[in-house]
């Protein structure tokens, strides 16, 4: 089963898609990052958890297809931790297993940190807990390669960055960030075909030029996720070029009640470039079986 439609909350509508069936488990819910993107670049990932799984995806304010144009003060990240509340208790659940992936899994932990009992598992993936990321970057050739490296503007790139300024610089930045998202760049291609289908947009880097945003993350989050107290699963590309992988292990060291699973042979967007590898892992943490467990 996958819908879609448009949840009104206090003072957004958001767009919210399902995928799977009903089940007795709390369906997992998803954050995704960008933060100007819309959801649909997680698919890859989330589609083999959708058939064992029930799956909810929403577009953050200010993205996709959910409200726009709500101004500088309407784009914080404590705001988007209470429309999760709200869509929560407007799916009518208790208690859901929650995914947070690079900023949304920033967020994640402002959640977990705010309402703590509405988790009952909670998966990071491709984020970070800590801002002082840059040593673990520097002295990497590979990494300092790809920075050096550039991509051809695609036509729908050129099109998009016609519209609308703040749409064009969000575009502009995925395209750069493209050699340092993806480990396999073989696949480079494929990753940008699926840029091509996502709607950007640029509600979030006005405030964030302004200099107006808050954290992501909460002001101790090891702390956070040491009270949260619950499982909670570390889910990170060997060659993230983002957050590298220290970062990954460093929280993992630090939060009793975790586990870290590094998935090999990919960067930041590991759902993409491993789907079946990071499915499972995702699927494995949350107690479900595998599609090879029942013979699919």
């Amino acid at each position: 089963m996958d819908g879609a439609r448009i949840v009104s909350l206090r003072d957004v509508d958001l767009f919210v898609r399902e995928m799977g069936t009903d089940g007795t488990s709390p369906p997992l819910v998803v954050l995704h990052g960008g933060p100007d993107w819309d959801h649909t670049y997680l698919l890859p990932g989330l589609e083999p958890i959708a058939r064992r799984r029930r799956v909810v995806m929403f577009d953050k304010r200010g993205c996709g297809r959910s409200t726009r144009g709500l101004g500088p003060d309407g784009y914080q990240p404590e705001l988007v931790v209470e429309d999760l509340f709200e869509l929560i208790h407007f799916l009518g659940h208790e208690v859901v297993d929650l995914l947070g992936f690079s900023t949304g899994g920033q967020v994640a932990q402002l959640f977990v940190e705010a309402h703590p009992r509405k988790v009952r598992r909670l998966v990071l993936a491709s984020t970070t807990a800590y801002g002082d990321v840059a040593p673990y970057l520097l002295g990497w050739p590979e990494y300092e390669r790809r920075l050096e490296m550039s991509v051809a503007q695609p036509a729908w790139a050129r099109r998009r960055s016609g519209e609308e300024d703040d749409v064009g610089r969000t575009v502009q930045w995925a395209l750069e960030a493209a050699p340092t998202a993806l480990w396999n760049l073989s696949r480079l291609d494929d990753y940008l075909q699926l840029l091509e289908r996502m709607t950007f947009s640029g509600e979030w880097g006005r405030p964030f030029l302004m200099g107006r945003l808050h954290a992501w993350r909460p002001a101790s989050p090891e702390q956070v996720l040491r009270d949260f107290g619950r499982p909670t699963l570390v889910l990170h590309g060997a060659y993230d070029m983002t957050f590298p992988v220290q970062v990954a292990r460093r929280l993992c060291a630090a939060v009793p009640n975790s586990s870290l699973n590094v998935i090999d042979q990919a960067g930041h967007m590991a759902h993409f470039e491993r789907p079946g590898e990071w499915s499972s892992a995702v699927l494995d943490f949350l107690g479900a079986e595998r599609p090879e467990e029942r013979g699919a």
